[in-house]
């Protein structure tokens, strides 16, 4: 591995990161907030600190970024972007101690929406900006926006952009790495200003439009109300909202060819199609399990039942009610939804919808096979073959998330928390939703949850939001040989 290189590209990372900052101070100085210095001095911090990281490790010479320096980056960065942007939680005194400072920059930047933060409403605008910005730059990753740079600076990117997102990377949407990564912006930007400007419309003033268009276009969920959308009471920006986190779900190259005209694409996506079930299935059963009890009309039990479905399958979280009085039935089937997430190349988290629908039809082939053992079978995903290492790497994708999983919920149990609070933030981190059950419910949130299990959170919030291959490499003892 490149050290140099690897920590002169998270040099630059961290420059944009710190440019990023200037947001929340500028809307600090609008709102003449208590936070403007401790805004302004991280940024100084951040910057300085990137400038320095990338003027120390730059190389005269042409250097070709390999493979592994690709998941090194990604790593690393993530880290490094959590660290420098806990910094405005410290400073500003929002957060009193170090782990819950990084704890809520780490649910930022991986999308995950836990928080230890609560009367939102109290807190100064230019930090309740920052934390919706760091999920809308997790959102689609930093990594991607600094490829178009990077081949300015004699290094190659699509090692980066595997490593990040390696679904979106199996289809060059352009022939160049630089072009896909400024489409993918591009689309990101838009709809985040689109959605931005129904909010407003619909009743939002322009502030909190923003930040939450920030956080549901990067399935982050973080709010600046402490009732999440429930807050706003209204029908209108519930649906908005609903239908913005489902477009999030999707794999931005359908949005991509959608706007050159070719929508034939969503039709011929296997995934797309099984996202669309998974979701009217989950929401009807809901709607069905909640009215009568929670709701007392079809109308409302759908409103709210299909808000929740899609904030917890696409990873928002985001919430209009608080679930955990709803019947056992929906509660199970939301915990459910955690691990399916949305598609692949999508801001959403989770398994991802294409792993669990390879997972099915591989089980129906075992059992076809059982019943007719002589027969040949492939197995296909929108009419093409799917090799056997993708499906083992399913399979061992899988293995992973449920090994970590385990050993995580122990960790947490052993700091005294109980079972159904143990394996749900665990479940939750993973992927990357934020909301879980027990002492961090919806109408809860993650300030009770000693340090030491704040940690571990960030741990599985970091592993689950890079596809744990990516972290997990790291710590192969191969990985290091020359």
């Amino acid at each position: 591995m490149n050290t140099a290189l690897v920590f002169n590209l998270t040099g630059i990372v961290l420059i944009f990161s710190s440019l990023f900052m200037l947001v929340p101070f500028f809307v600090s100085i609008a709102y003449k907030g208590a936070d403007i210095t401790s805004l302004g001095t991280s940024f100084v911090i951040t910057f300085i600190s990137g400038l320095a990281l990338f003027f120390l490790t730059k190389s005269q010479k042409k250097i070709e970024l390999k493979h592994r320096d690709g998941f090194a980056v990604v790593t690393i960065s993530w880290l490094a972007m959590s660290f420098f942007g806990a910094i405005p939680y410290i400073m500003s005194g929002v957060t009193p101690t170090f782990s819950g400072a990084y704890f809520e920059s780490m649910a930022g930047f991986t999308t995950t929406g836990a928080s230890v933060l609560s009367n939102l409403e109290t807190l100064p605008k230019g930090i309740l900006m920052w934390r919706s910005l760091t999920q809308w730059m997790g959102g689609m990753g930093i990594i991607v926006f600094s490829l178009a740079i990077l081949p300015m600076l004699g290094a190659g990117g699509m090692q980066l952009f595997k490593a990040e997102v390696p679904e979106i990377g199996v289809e060059k949407l352009r022939p160049r790495i630089i072009d896909m990564a400024k489409s993918l912006w591009y689309i990101y930007a838009g709809m985040t200003t689109v959605l931005a400007v129904l909010l407003s419309i619909a009743g939002m003033e322009i502030y909190d439009a923003f930040c939450h268009a920030f956080t549901t276009m990067a399935t982050g969920g973080f709010s600046t109300k402490t009732a999440s959308i429930a807050h706003f009471q209204s029908v209108y920006i519930d649906i908005i909202i609903t239908v913005f986190m489902f477009l999030a779900g999707i794999n931005f190259s359908l949005h991509f060819y959608a706007l050159r005209g070719n929508f034939s694409k969503f039709h011929r996506s296997s995934e797309f199609k099984f996202y669309c079930l998974v979701t009217m299935f989950a929401t009807l059963v809901i709607t069905a399990s909640t009215m009568g009890s929670a709701h007392t009309s079809l109308a409302e039990a759908l409103r709210y039942a299909s808000f929740q479905v899609v904030s917890i399958m696409t990873t928002t979280g985001f919430a209009t009610a608080d679930y955990e009085l709803w019947p056992v039935l929906s509660q199970i089937l939301l915990f459910s939804l955690m691990f399916l997430g949305g598609m692949v190349g999508s801001t959403g988290g989770g398994m991802k919808q294409v792993r669990i629908l390879l997972m099915f039809k591989q089980a129906y082939r075992e059992l076809y096979h059982l019943i007719h053992p002589h027969a040949l079978s492939v197995l296909k995903l929108d009419d093409k073959n799917v090799p056997k290492e993708t499906l083992g790497g399913i399979w061992g994708f899988l293995f992973l998330f449920i090994l970590i999983s385990v050993v995580a919920t122990l960790g947490m149990a052993a700091l005294g928390l109980d079972i159904i609070t143990s394996a749900s933030t665990v479940i939750s981190a993973m992927s990357n939703v934020g909301p879980a059950l027990g002492d961090a419910g919806p109408a809860e949130n993650y300030a009770s949850i000693p340090a030491a299990g704040k940690w571990i959170l960030s741990v599985c919030m970091l592993i689950g939001r890079l596809e744990i291959y990516t972290v997990i490499v790291l710590f192969m003892p191969m990985f290091w040989e020359k």
